[in-house]
């Protein structure tokens, strides 16, 4: 297994502390708080190991505050429901003895019935179109704080394909949409379904706010950007191992807070899962980091 990945697949490996109490640790990848989808990921980890033979198909998640990376985070479970055809989990995750997240998930036993999905947009394959470091090529990494720094160097464990690049060295102001092809970097094992839905959760919370950011053409280190709220629906079984396009858009940015919506395709043209995100984008010199303390605040 790719190095990259195997630690990501550890990084959601909880310690089970008790019976719905689990433990888990932090990877800094250059964001000025634990990264949002870490913490999304782990806590459908926590959710998922207290419900046997059903599938996760929503979650609604509230960020509190920023996580530190240099302790563990706790997540506390909630059987809230266990239902013929639905359960219901709650899950607040814990550090400093104050919760950083709350999350509600559900999870169906699935059934059968009849069926339709939105269609896929047109746009280029993946195999066509080139990764997403190639627009940092124009940066002066030296000019911008060593966070972001860190950020633009972290080898992460997915691959991203912009069907349109931005320029991060000149940002320029278009419409409110972005397309995004992602998949792991490695392969999992066939049998690790919730992992996938998991691994979703993580992948899901990048890109959303930088739609937010597109009619505006601002710096992306000269904002404060933290995740307030994150849903997500799982419509269909999926892999993230193989292609995924996320269709993203953003119909508003008010009151220094920006909303997106996500649907995430396979390459075959199913909507296997939506998304929807609302956060905080401030503007102000300094940027990421400027101000330690919770991320909303």
């Amino acid at each position: 297994m790719d190095k990259r990945l195997a630690e990501l697949v550890e990084l959601l490996d909880l310690e089970r502390l008790e019976d719905n109490l689990f433990r888990g640790v932090s990877r800094d990848i250059g964001a000025p708080q634990v990264f949002g989808g870490q913490v999304l990921g782990q806590a459908l980890v926590a959710a998922s190991r207290t419900v046997s033979e059903r599938r996760v198909h929503s979650l609604h998640a509230y960020f509190l505050r920023r996580g530190d990376f240099n302790a563990p985070i706790v997540y506390q479970v909630e059987r809230t429901r266990d239902g013929g055809s639905f359960t219901s989990r709650r899950v607040v995750a814990i550090q400093h003895g104050q919760p950083i997240l709350t999350m509600s998930s559900s999870f169906h036993v699935g059934e059968s019935g009849s069926e339709h999905h939105s269609e896929m947009p047109e746009v280029p394959g993946p195999d066509s179109l080139a990764d997403d470091r190639a627009q940092f090529q124009g940066l002066d990494l030296e000019r911008v704080p060593e966070k972001v720094r860190r950020f633009f160097e972290y080898d992460r464990p997915f691959e991203f394909r912009p069907v349109r690049p931005a320029d991060y060295s000149k940002p320029e102001r278009r419409e409110p949409l972005k397309h995004v092809w992602f998949r792991l970097v490695g392969r999992l094992p066939d049998s690790h379904d919730t992992l996938h839905n998991c691994l979703l959760a993580y992948v899901s919370d990048y890109h959303l706010l930088d739609t937010a950011n597109l009619p505006h053409g601002q710096p992306f280190y000269d904002l404060q950007m933290a995740s307030i709220d994150h849903a997500l629906w799982f419509h269909r079984e999926l892999r993230v191992d193989d292609w995924l396009l996320y269709s993203i858009d953003s119909p508003s940015r008010s009151s220094s807070r920006g909303f997106a919506r996500g649907s995430i395709y396979d390459r075959g043209g199913r909507l296997v899962a939506s998304v929807a995100q609302e956060g905080l984008i401030r503007e102000r010199p300094g940027g990421w980091g400027s101000k330690p303390g919770r991320g909303q605040d």
